[in-house]
């Protein structure tokens, strides 16, 4: 059921992705600009930036935008100046949200993510009030069919922690935040692409929710990401 939940889950915001370019454009440039502020404006030494760089190819972002994002971040053009912040709540049937944020006005967004939490039946937490139920690591999903053992072959060798069939066939490797620059050359050297390369919060233990509890947390993750001050929801709910 996971494996099922996983493999459906990144399906469904790659289509969401789709349908919202121009705010997926939005909030890529934030992370651009954000990640070239604090490791400055050269990829090959910035490991967040060049990942927001895959990102915005992947959704075929103008180079032009790209690199006047990296500018601003840079201070070789003016701009906002945003600031990450991480909210935590509750969602329907007890599920645990971690919302990732880069603002130019902290009272508007929190403020955007308690009404949305509200209207979806959930509520704002306190800070580390959810956290512990999650880890920070590096996450490649292969899709169903992929070798696990050219998967694993690859990943252990470039020193990933561990490596999942699940059950619907896709293929999950986990590893440190700090080894996944490293893991994703050894994926590319071995041609193996992942239908999901990302650093986040992975739950050690997940909700299985249903019927309206689903439902609303399905509306809710959606709002979430509707609001262009929202960069990333991170939950432990395994949806139908």
């Amino acid at each position: 059921m996971a494996g099922h939940s996983k493999w459906a889950n990144i399906q469904h915001r790659k289509g969401r992705q789709d349908e919202k370019r121009g705010k997926v454009w939005t909030k890529i440039i934030r992370e651009v600009t954000v990640a070239a502020r604090l490791g400055g404006g050269d990829p090959a030494a910035n490991p967040r930036l060049r990942m927001a760089m895959d990102k915005a190819r992947e959704v075929n972002m103008p180079a032009d935008n790209l690199k006047r994002a990296i500018d601003r971040g840079t201070g070789n053009l003016e701009g906002v100046s945003y600031e990450e912040i991480r909210y935590e709540g509750y969602a329907p049937g007890g599920a645990a949200l971690i919302i990732d944020c880069m603002t130019d006005n902290r009272v508007r967004t929190v403020a955007e993510v308690r009404h949305a939490l509200s209207k979806c039946g959930g509520n704002l937490g306190t800070e580390g009030s959810v956290a512990f139920q999650f880890k920070h690591c590096g996450q490649f999903i292969f899709a169903p069919g992929t070798s696990d053992d050219a998967v694993m072959e690859a990943a252990l060798e470039a020193g990933a922690d561990d490596v999942n069939t699940l059950d619907d066939g896709s293929v999950e490797v986990l590893c440190e935040p700090g080894d996944f620059e490293g893991v994703r050359k050894a994926f590319d050297g071995a041609g193996l692409k992942p239908e999901f390369a990302e650093i986040g919060m992975k739950p050690s233990v997940e909700v299985e929710l249903s019927g309206d509890d689903a439902d609303r947390m399905h509306k809710l993750v959606d709002m979430l990401e509707d609001l262009d001050d929202v960069q990333r929801v991170d939950h432990n709910a395994i949806l139908p």
